[in-house]
């Protein structure tokens, strides 16, 4: 990042290299700061409180007189009193004739600023230690200070009385980057990436809170047969580099900072990799997400580097896309077209290790599309913990791979370590529990989401012996809510089928089908997932894998959510 300052569309990004400010003065002098009071005026005075604007500009004649005496008076009140102030220049007078509106003006600035996505960046030429981590931990906390007692000095010295309740809410930084300069195996096809610097540690500040222009997904990613990064060069004061591992693939995402709420939400979902795990290395993916090629309609595409062996995803810069799922869905698509080439079968499900109390353990997948019920009976699990269950561990919440192992036995293995989970479908006490460490998008809209982080790495990563594979049947009423199937045409069909109620996480409505429930890469390499689908489901019925549904009832209306509780407890009752 080249400047000390930036902002543009609802994002301000600090740039603590190059400036920090730790006094009111550098504060209030800052070229930030008045970044801010310009914008303010603009998108806030000029647009809903014309009245206040107007009984300032008839006295100041100007905008630009307007902007200036206020930062002036700002600076004047954290070291003098009114009166001194008015000593300095009698001008200031405008803001002193009504004091109420002057502290109105204050609440609406702070206000305005909380409102932005903030953003802090530290960026160094080599690979930040230990102290420099907990220097930038600790740099964010005093600037948050600082921005509190300046609003507070200013506030205390105009209603002539101390502060009585003081609110210690975030006013600084909502998330802090940590950057390094690295070199990485690059081909000469993506030189144009190279100088954009690695994401090597992310400080969140809880709540994060944040708006999108979009809420839901549309549609699949389809090959492009033209490599769309080929000769594009990516403006380092513009452009992130998140190295994440996802399942076992590293793959450097590279993100406009018009969608940093989403680069940041990586930190979340997935692994962050370690720099002995990128430098001088070549990834397994590559994804740019937003580059502003002029199109104003969305272009989301994926293309095979077949000569550098590195697949590459695509998302163009334009309104469409301001939506997480378009970061997330991406990668896992070609995640699992990589898995599919090497011979392992991708999941859209859930899969978790369940020990009950008498000691009974059970790996279970649950498999279906958006919607169709695997996050809620992940929900229900869990919500059942007192009564079944000693421990759980969640392999995989949305997608994973099962791999036939030298010694035969079909394992299970997830892709991410968080969750992109809709607020409605969690229990209302376990969605408050998030508030200290999820990233909240659209938390007041239909598909509201928490981006939460729920296994580890090390989990995720281990394999587990697969011992009942269910397809998630979220339409169809039925009195047993799990059915298992002896019948290896029977099940085939039906998982191939992909078929469930949509549910609103997508455009789609109604009764829809989409092949093996997952448009994330089996649907664009079909014919080789058939072959992977009869393969795997005979070993896994050789192997005595119970394979069949369970009907969550999560369509059904009056029974999402006590549907996924009553098929968790007949599930129980099943394998205890």
């Amino acid at each position: 990042m080249l400047h000390e300052f930036t902002l543009s569309n609802g994002k301000a990004m600090i740039n603590y290299t190059l400036k920090y400010c730790d006094t009111k003065q550098k504060l209030l002098n800052s070229h930030g700061f008045k970044r801010v009071i310009e914008s303010f005026i603009k998108e806030v005075l000029k647009k809903d409180e014309i009245v206040i604007y107007n009984f300032y500009i008839e006295d100041l004649g100007s905008e630009e007189q307007l902007i200036n005496s206020l930062i002036e008076v700002f600076k004047l009140l954290t070291v003098f009193n009114i009166e001194e102030v008015l000593e300095v220049d009698n001008k200031y007078s405008i803001f002193f004739k009504d004091k109420d509106l002057f502290i109105e003006i204050t609440e609406l600035l702070l206000a305005y600023w909380k409102r932005l996505e903030r953003y802090a960046i530290v960026h160094s030429n080599r690979i930040s230690d230990g102290l420099q981590s907990v220097r930038f931990i600790q740099a964010n906390g005093m600037f948050n200070d600082l921005i509190l007692a300046t609003a507070r000095r200013i506030q205390e010295t105009v209603n002539e009385h101390p502060t009585r309740i003081y609110r210690q809410s975030t006013a600084g930084a909502n998330a802090g980057l940590t950057l390094n300069d690295i070199t990485w195996n690059c081909p000469v096809e993506y030189k144009g990436l190279a100088s954009i610097p690695f994401i090597s540690k992310v400080v969140i500040q809880p709540p994060f809170i944040s708006y999108t222009k979009k809420n839901t997904r549309d549609g699949i990613f389809h090959e492009h047969n033209q490599n769309p990064l080929s000769n594009i060069i990516l403006n380092e004061d513009e452009w992130f580099v998140f190295p994440v591992k996802v399942g076992n693939m590293l793959t450097f995402v590279y993100f406009h900072r018009d969608f940093m709420v989403h680069g940041i939400g990586l930190s979340n979902l997935f692994e962050i990799a370690t720099e002995d795990e990128y430098i001088g290395k070549k990834p397994d993916i590559i994804y740019v997400f937003g580059y502003p090629d002029g199109e104003k309609e969305k272009r989301t595409f994926y293309y095979k580097d077949k000569k550098n062996d590195i697949l590459i995803g695509y998302a163009n810069h334009c309104d469409d896309i301001d939506y997480f799922g378009y970061m997330k869905k991406m990668l896992l698509t070609l995640h699992n077209i990589k898995q599919i080439e090497n011979k392992r079968l991708p999941i859209h499900g859930a899969m978790v290790n369940i020990v009950l109390k008498n000691g009974t353990e059970s790996n279970i997948i649950i498999m279906g599309d958006s919607g169709a019920g695997k996050s809620e009976s992940l929900e229900a699990f869990r919500t059942l913990n007192e009564n079944y269950i000693r421990h759980m561990r969640v392999i995989f919440d949305d997608m994973g791979y099962i791999v036939k192992e030298e010694d035969g036995t079909i394992k299970g293995y997830g892709t991410e370590i968080g969750a992109f989970v809709r607020i409605d479908d969690l229990d209302p006490a376990y969605a408050y529990e998030q508030m200290d460490r999820g990233i909240f998008t659209n938390p007041d809209k239909i598909n509201a989401r928490v981006t939460i982080p729920i296994s580890t790495y090390e989990v995720i990563s281990k394999g587990y012996k697969v011992d009942i594979m269910l397809y998630a049947n979220n339409y169809a009423e039925s009195e047993k809510k799990i059915v298992f199937y002896d019948d290896l045409e029977k099940v085939i069909e039906i998982f191939e089928a992909g078929a469930r109620k949509a549910k609103g996480t997508t455009t789609e409505k109604g009764l829809v089908k989409s092949y093996f429930a997952n448009p994330f890469g089996p649907v664009q390499e079909k014919s080789k997932t058939e072959v992977l689908v009869r393969s795997y489901f005979k070993d896994m019925q050789d192997a005595g894998v119970k394979i069949g549904e369970i009907h969550t009832s999560l369509a059904i209306e009056g029974k999402s959510k006590v549907g996924p509780h009553e098929a968790a407890e007949e599930l129980f009752s099943l394998i205890n």
